[in-house]
């Protein structure tokens, strides 16, 4: 989908002061974010997922939030916001109250935007969205979580060491990064080849939709996946997997008091309006766990997104689903959620 409005330059804004979760103190933490339609009443905040990057993320920006003032931010670790690879002493490990508190800063104080109607995010950023659930609730209408959870499951933390021990045992991490700080090419295109083996659905491969994606063979797919993390910092691809590897969104409560709910009683108490958009062939986020999900939130509604695009059918990987996602984005935001939850 292409942006129906003039974009903004992205823009940066130097937190002085802030405080990680693990007790870091940096004297300026920057936060990088982009506006889309600044003259829109309604307002609608759109974090980057892993490996995605502000200009990926302009699919969202348009069709349902067509009408919003949409401000698209950089997760803190990927890169464009305060990360390992541009800023001295960055914490060894991140939590996503790191990032929502750093996003509260730049709404709430910067721009100083009281409301939110809607927090969208895919993956990654779906997991930030629920944390703005548990941090700020009250600044929040809606929440949108495509391909995400409210806590990593045991089976999405192992599919994830796969990856990160592909570029943690490579030759050229311990050797010319590790000394030199040449970028370790070897370690990045292991971890591109073990982490695109869960990306999409086993009828993806078999179907033979790479083709779709213009490569002629599955090795040049492979290729592809490659070459997309050349200019990744090894350090920024840690730092992410990391937080997401250790998502719960009950930590937060847990962090606070001498609460002992589980995910499924703190789910219980959150009231804002959530929609819930899984793919049924996720391999990271299985759609049975937005089920339950969805069933422990007051105000919670379910829709599979009925792709064989697996993980990639959240982040517009294809035409077919993201206009199959934003006519239900459409519905939600207009109250009007119909049909089977799995449809």
């Amino acid at each position: 989908m292409v942006s129906t409005f003039d974009e903004t330059e992205i823009q940066y804004l130097n937190l002085k002061d802030f405080t990680f979760e693990d007790g870091t103190t940096l004297s300026s933490v920057r936060l990088a974010y982009q506006e889309f339609n600044p003259t829109g009443q309604k307002v609608a905040l759109i974090p980057t997922c892993f490996l995605g990057r502000i200009k990926d993320t302009m699919h969202f920006t348009n069709g349902a939030l067509r009408n919003h003032r949409v401000i698209v931010v950089g997760l803190l670790g990927g890169g464009e916001s305060a990360s390992p690879s541009n800023t001295p002493d960055f914490p060894s490990q991140i939590d996503y109250r790191d990032c929502v508190r750093a996003q509260y800063e730049l709404i709430k104080d910067h721009l100083q935007i009281d409301f939110l109607d809607v927090v969208l995010g895919f993956s990654m950023a779906g997991q930030n969205a629920y944390y703005w659930l548990a941090l700020y609730p009250q600044m929040i209408h809606n929440a949108i979580i495509i391909c995400s959870a409210a806590k990593t499951s045991l089976y999405n933390y192992q599919l994830l060491e796969g990856p990160k021990h592909a570029l943690l045992s490579s030759v050229d991490y311990n050797t010319s990064f590790q000394s030199l700080g040449t970028q370790p090419i070897r370690g990045l295109h292991a971890f591109a080849q073990a982490f695109s083996a869960c990306v999409a659905s086993a009828e993806w491969f078999e179907e033979r939709m790479f083709e779709k994606c213009g490569h002629k063979t599955l090795g040049d797919w492979a290729a592809a996946e490659e070459k997309d993390l050349d200019d990744w910092h090894p350090h920024d691809l840690l730092a992410m997997l990391g937080m997401w590897q250790r998502a719960d969104i009950s930590a937060v409560v847990r962090g606070t008091s001498n609460s002992t709910l589980s995910i499924e009683e703190y789910l219980c108490t959150l009231n804002n309006r959530v929609l819930l958009m899984p793919c049924r062939t996720d391999q990271y986020f299985r759609w049975e766990a937005s089920e339950r999900e969805a069933s422990y939130l007051q105000n919670g509604e379910l829709v599979v997104i009925p792709s064989i695009w697996g993980h990639m059918a959240g982040g517009g990987s294809n035409q077919t689903d993201d206009e199959w996602m934003d006519d239900r984005i459409d519905k939600f935001l207009n109250h009007d959620v119909s049909g089977p939850a799995t449809d």
